[in-house]
Protein backbone atom coordinates (compact mmCIF):
# COMPACT_ATOMS: atom_id res chain seq x y z
CA UNK A 1 0.00 0.00 0.00
CA UNK A 2 1.59 3.53 -0.57
CA UNK A 3 0.32 6.44 0.13
CA UNK A 4 1.19 9.41 -1.46
CA UNK A 5 0.85 13.44 -0.50
CA UNK A 6 1.67 16.35 -3.16
CA UNK A 7 0.10 19.21 -1.11
CA UNK A 8 3.04 20.72 -0.37
CA UNK A 9 7.12 21.43 -0.62
CA UNK A 10 9.04 18.24 0.42
CA UNK A 11 9.90 18.37 3.96
CA UNK A 12 13.59 18.17 5.09
CA UNK A 13 15.11 14.55 6.53
CA UNK A 14 15.18 14.13 10.14
CA UNK A 15 16.97 11.21 11.72
CA UNK A 16 13.85 8.62 11.69
CA UNK A 17 13.26 5.53 13.90
CA UNK A 18 13.81 1.95 12.87
CA UNK A 19 11.48 1.13 10.36
CA UNK A 20 11.36 4.17 9.20
CA UNK A 21 12.88 6.16 6.22
CA UNK A 22 12.75 9.87 6.31
CA UNK A 23 13.66 12.63 3.59
CA UNK A 24 11.16 13.96 1.04
CA UNK A 25 9.82 10.45 0.77
CA UNK A 26 9.07 8.71 4.28
CA UNK A 27 8.90 5.12 3.69
CA UNK A 28 7.36 3.16 6.52
CA UNK A 29 7.36 -1.26 7.39
CA UNK A 30 7.29 -1.43 10.81
CA UNK A 31 4.31 -3.23 12.02
CA UNK A 32 4.57 -1.02 15.42
CA UNK A 33 4.73 2.02 13.43
CA UNK A 34 2.17 0.84 10.87
CA UNK A 35 -0.52 0.20 13.36
CA UNK A 36 0.59 3.70 14.82
CA UNK A 37 -1.10 5.37 11.53
CA UNK A 38 -4.14 2.99 11.73
CA UNK A 39 -6.42 5.25 14.05
CA UNK A 40 -9.12 7.48 12.82
CA UNK A 41 -8.12 10.29 14.88
CA UNK A 42 -4.31 10.11 13.87
CA UNK A 43 -5.10 9.89 10.20
CA UNK A 44 -7.67 13.00 11.11
CA UNK A 45 -4.53 14.75 12.27
CA UNK A 46 -1.82 13.84 9.89
CA UNK A 47 -4.24 15.23 6.91
CA UNK A 48 -4.96 18.27 8.62
CA UNK A 49 -1.18 18.85 9.04
CA UNK A 50 -0.45 17.98 5.14
CA UNK A 51 -3.41 20.81 4.54
CA UNK A 52 -2.52 23.30 6.67
CA UNK A 53 1.54 22.62 7.26
CA UNK A 54 1.55 23.61 10.73
CA UNK A 55 -0.62 23.78 13.73
CA UNK A 56 -0.96 23.22 17.54
CA UNK A 57 -2.56 20.56 19.66
CA UNK A 58 -5.52 23.59 20.58
CA UNK A 59 -5.35 24.21 16.47
CA UNK A 60 -6.00 20.74 15.64
CA UNK A 61 -8.73 20.03 18.41
CA UNK A 62 -10.72 23.02 16.88
CA UNK A 63 -10.76 21.57 13.66
CA UNK A 64 -10.94 18.15 14.30
CA UNK A 65 -13.96 18.63 17.05
CA UNK A 66 -12.15 17.02 19.59
CA UNK A 67 -10.17 17.61 22.74
CA UNK A 68 -7.03 19.54 23.10
CA UNK A 69 -5.98 16.46 25.61
CA UNK A 70 -6.97 13.98 22.93
CA UNK A 71 -4.93 15.59 20.22
CA UNK A 72 -2.25 15.74 22.28
CA UNK A 73 -2.13 12.49 23.07
CA UNK A 74 -2.86 11.63 18.91
CA UNK A 75 0.17 13.53 18.24
CA UNK A 76 2.89 12.51 20.40
CA UNK A 77 1.79 8.86 18.99
CA UNK A 78 2.40 10.54 15.49
CA UNK A 79 5.68 11.78 16.69
CA UNK A 80 6.66 8.94 18.17
CA UNK A 81 5.99 6.95 15.19
CA UNK A 82 8.16 9.09 12.75
CA UNK A 83 5.00 10.69 10.81
CA UNK A 84 5.36 14.34 12.67
CA UNK A 85 7.60 16.39 14.54
CA UNK A 86 8.10 19.46 16.48
CA UNK A 87 7.73 22.93 14.15
CA UNK A 88 9.05 26.51 15.44
CA UNK A 89 7.88 27.68 18.21
CA UNK A 90 5.38 30.03 17.57
CA UNK A 91 5.86 32.15 21.35
CA UNK A 92 4.22 29.89 24.30
CA UNK A 93 2.69 28.00 21.21
CA UNK A 94 4.13 24.69 20.22
CA UNK A 95 2.92 23.72 16.49
CA UNK A 96 3.48 19.88 14.49
CA UNK A 97 4.41 19.09 11.23
CA UNK A 98 4.51 16.32 8.94
CA UNK A 99 8.07 14.94 8.28
CA UNK A 100 7.19 14.25 4.92
CA UNK A 101 5.04 14.87 2.32
CA UNK A 102 4.82 11.27 0.85
CA UNK A 103 4.09 8.78 2.55
CA UNK A 104 5.28 5.01 1.17
CA UNK A 105 3.75 2.23 3.51
CA UNK A 106 4.70 -0.92 2.37
CA UNK A 107 5.23 -4.31 3.63
CA UNK A 108 8.36 -5.89 4.56
CA UNK A 109 7.89 -9.50 2.57
CA UNK A 110 9.74 -11.32 4.88
CA UNK A 111 7.65 -10.06 8.23
CA UNK A 112 4.03 -11.22 8.88
CA UNK A 113 3.32 -8.92 11.10
CA UNK A 114 4.61 -5.90 8.66
CA UNK A 115 2.12 -7.69 6.17
CA UNK A 116 -0.86 -7.80 8.61
CA UNK A 117 -0.40 -4.38 9.95
CA UNK A 118 -0.46 -2.66 6.19
CA UNK A 119 -3.31 -4.66 4.87
CA UNK A 120 -5.40 -3.53 8.29
CA UNK A 121 -4.23 0.12 7.57
CA UNK A 122 -4.93 -0.23 3.80
CA UNK A 123 -8.69 -1.51 4.57
CA UNK A 124 -9.20 1.42 7.06
CA UNK A 125 -7.74 3.86 3.99
CA UNK A 126 -10.25 2.06 1.54
CA UNK A 127 -12.94 2.55 3.81
CA UNK A 128 -12.26 6.20 5.09
CA UNK A 129 -11.76 7.51 1.28
CA UNK A 130 -15.28 5.37 0.53
CA UNK A 131 -16.95 6.85 2.88
CA UNK A 132 -15.75 10.43 2.43
CA UNK A 133 -16.34 10.72 -1.22
CA UNK A 134 -20.09 9.47 -0.47
CA UNK A 135 -20.14 12.16 1.72
CA UNK A 136 -19.19 14.31 -1.33
CA UNK A 137 -22.07 13.19 -3.48
CA UNK A 138 -24.85 13.69 -1.13
CA UNK A 139 -23.30 17.50 -0.46
CA UNK A 140 -23.68 17.73 -4.46
CA UNK A 141 -27.27 16.84 -4.87
CA UNK A 142 -27.98 18.39 -1.01
CA UNK A 143 -31.94 18.09 -0.17
CA UNK A 144 -32.45 17.60 -4.03
CA UNK A 145 -30.65 20.96 -5.08
CA UNK A 146 -28.34 20.28 -7.13
CA UNK A 147 -24.68 22.34 -7.16
CA UNK A 148 -24.14 22.79 -10.89
CA UNK A 149 -20.20 23.78 -10.20
CA UNK A 150 -19.49 20.77 -8.14
CA UNK A 151 -20.64 18.42 -11.20
CA UNK A 152 -17.18 18.71 -13.43
CA UNK A 153 -14.55 18.58 -10.23
CA UNK A 154 -16.37 15.37 -9.53
CA UNK A 155 -15.70 12.15 -11.26
CA UNK A 156 -15.22 8.30 -10.64
CA UNK A 157 -13.41 6.23 -13.16
CA UNK A 158 -13.09 2.94 -13.46
CA UNK A 159 -10.93 0.96 -15.90
CA UNK A 160 -9.52 -2.76 -16.86
CA UNK A 161 -6.40 -3.32 -18.96
CA UNK A 162 -4.19 -5.17 -19.77
CA UNK A 163 -0.33 -4.20 -18.65
CA UNK A 164 3.30 -6.13 -18.05
CA UNK A 165 4.75 -5.08 -14.74
CA UNK A 166 7.27 -2.54 -16.40
CA UNK A 167 4.32 -0.65 -17.76
CA UNK A 168 2.24 -0.70 -14.51
CA UNK A 169 4.90 0.83 -12.63
CA UNK A 170 5.55 3.13 -15.63
CA UNK A 171 1.80 4.38 -15.00
CA UNK A 172 2.03 4.72 -11.18
CA UNK A 173 5.15 6.96 -11.64
CA UNK A 174 3.47 8.92 -14.59
CA UNK A 175 0.17 9.66 -12.21
CA UNK A 176 2.99 11.01 -9.31
CA UNK A 177 4.38 13.02 -12.07
CA UNK A 178 1.53 14.69 -13.03
CA UNK A 179 0.88 15.26 -8.92
CA UNK A 180 3.80 17.22 -9.09
CA UNK A 181 2.69 20.49 -10.52
CA UNK A 182 0.61 21.49 -7.86
CA UNK A 183 3.50 20.93 -5.30
CA UNK A 184 4.06 24.14 -2.91
CA UNK A 185 0.45 25.77 -3.32
CA UNK A 186 -0.35 23.94 0.17
CA UNK A 187 2.47 26.16 2.20
CA UNK A 188 2.26 29.44 -0.02
CA UNK A 189 -1.07 30.36 -0.73
CA UNK A 190 0.36 33.36 -3.29
CA UNK A 191 1.17 30.06 -5.62
CA UNK A 192 -2.42 29.16 -5.91
CA UNK A 193 -4.16 30.67 -9.20
CA UNK A 194 -7.58 32.36 -8.78
CA UNK A 195 -10.43 29.84 -8.36
CA UNK A 196 -8.33 27.06 -7.16
CA UNK A 197 -9.72 25.14 -4.19
CA UNK A 198 -8.65 21.88 -2.28
CA UNK A 199 -8.87 18.82 -4.62
CA UNK A 200 -9.17 15.12 -3.13
CA UNK A 201 -7.66 12.71 -4.87
CA UNK A 202 -7.46 8.82 -4.33
CA UNK A 203 -5.99 5.95 -6.69
CA UNK A 204 -5.92 2.12 -6.34
CA UNK A 205 -4.76 0.10 -8.61
CA UNK A 206 -3.83 -3.65 -8.45
CA UNK A 207 -3.87 -7.17 -10.55
CA UNK A 208 -7.37 -8.71 -11.12
CA UNK A 209 -6.36 -12.10 -9.98
CA UNK A 210 -8.89 -14.01 -11.25
CA UNK A 211 -7.13 -13.67 -14.80
CA UNK A 212 -3.62 -15.64 -15.41
CA UNK A 213 -1.06 -13.67 -16.83
CA UNK A 214 0.06 -13.94 -20.28
CA UNK A 215 2.68 -16.42 -21.08
CA UNK A 216 6.24 -15.42 -21.87
CA UNK A 217 6.73 -15.03 -25.27
CA UNK A 218 9.56 -17.92 -26.40
CA UNK A 219 12.86 -16.34 -27.84
CA UNK A 220 12.93 -16.38 -31.32
CA UNK A 221 14.94 -19.07 -32.99
CA UNK A 222 18.70 -18.36 -33.68
CA UNK A 223 19.23 -18.58 -37.82
CA UNK A 224 21.97 -20.72 -38.91
CA UNK A 225 24.45 -19.05 -41.14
Amino acid sequence: MTTTEHAADDASGTDAPRGVTSGPSLRVSDPTRVRALAHPVRMDLLQFLDDVGEATATECAEHLGQTVANCSFHLRTLAKAGYIEPAEPRGRERPWRVVARERNITPDPLDPASRRAVLELGEISVRREAERYIDHLRHVDHDGVVDPGLIPLTQLTTSAFWATPEETAELIEGLHALMKRFDGRTADPARRPGGARMMRLFTAINPDMAFEPTAEAAPAPQQED
